[in-house]
């Protein structure tokens, strides 16, 4: 399946915390949008790998998602190297998407800064054809997206494009919360974490109004770009 966008996350619920609003909006539009997971999430505090799957394919139900997968890379020890490079690449070139999205290139979390790091040196190698891969004993073209963007995380980063994502917060909302373990469980014997408490997510709510205010919407969701962008008409611009 040809996907129009292919998001690229570390840990199940980066994508939800860092641009499911921009997947709900493109999905809504008629474009097609997958998630490629790089790990299960096994090494967080709460929950296990399993319900983690089961959080994410409830997740993945609720925005409405074409694919997702995961690689199962060890979480918190995979290297941005040859092997976990090849099998980016061939994510890459199996849904040959016109736009990534992925993990912030630095942040609070070190899983974070090392996956977009990984992503974009893969996603530049994918479009080498002297590269040979092959999926089920087939051999795959070559292909490079258009374009590349990595959604914010924790920290702040200054964005360099933001994406009016109002009418489609609180649907964003419910797919987080579909990661129970990690957000929305009160009554848990588990101990709290830094993003189990409710402060976390209101966080996350009061940055995404930052990001729309920036841009006369009521929420946003912002990206940064390792190379400059351009538009074909300045009345395309918000």
């Amino acid at each position: 399946m040809k996907l129009d966008i292919l998001v690229f996350a570390v840990h199940p619920d980066d994508a939800e915390l860092g641009c499911s609003g921009t997947i709900l909006k493109h999905i809504a539009d008629g474009k097609k949008v997958g998630i490629v997971d790089f790990t299960r999430g096994e090494l967080g505090t709460r929950g296990s790998a399993e319900i983690r799957d089961e959080e994410a394919a409830t997740s993945a139900k609720i925005l409405g998602l074409h694919a997702r997968e995961n690689l199962c890379m060890k979480d918190g020890f995979f290297q941005n190297n040859e092997e976990h490079q090849l099998q980016l690449i061939k994510m890459v070139r199996k849904y040959q998407p016109e736009i990534i999205l992925t993990n912030a290139l630095h942040d609070r979390h070190p899983d974070h800064g090392r996956a977009g790091d990984l992503a974009n040196d893969a996603i530049f190698l994918s479009g080498l054809r002297r590269i040979e891969t092959q999926l089920d004993g087939i051999a795959q073209t070559e292909w490079r997206p258009r374009l590349v963007l990595q959604y914010i995380q924790d920290r702040y980063i200054k964005p360099d494009i933001i994406v009016d994502i109002s009418e489609h917060m609180d649907t964003k909302i419910e797919s987080i919360k579909a990661f129970k373990t990690q957000f929305d469980s009160p009554n848990t014997d588990e101990p709290q974490t830094y993003i189990s408490t409710p402060a976390f997510l209101e966080s996350v709510i009061g940055r995404a109004r930052e990001f729309g205010k920036d841009i006369g919407a009521k929420y946003g969701e912002g990206f940064t770009s390792r190379k400059l962008l351009g538009i074909n008409n300045l009345f395309d611009l918000k």
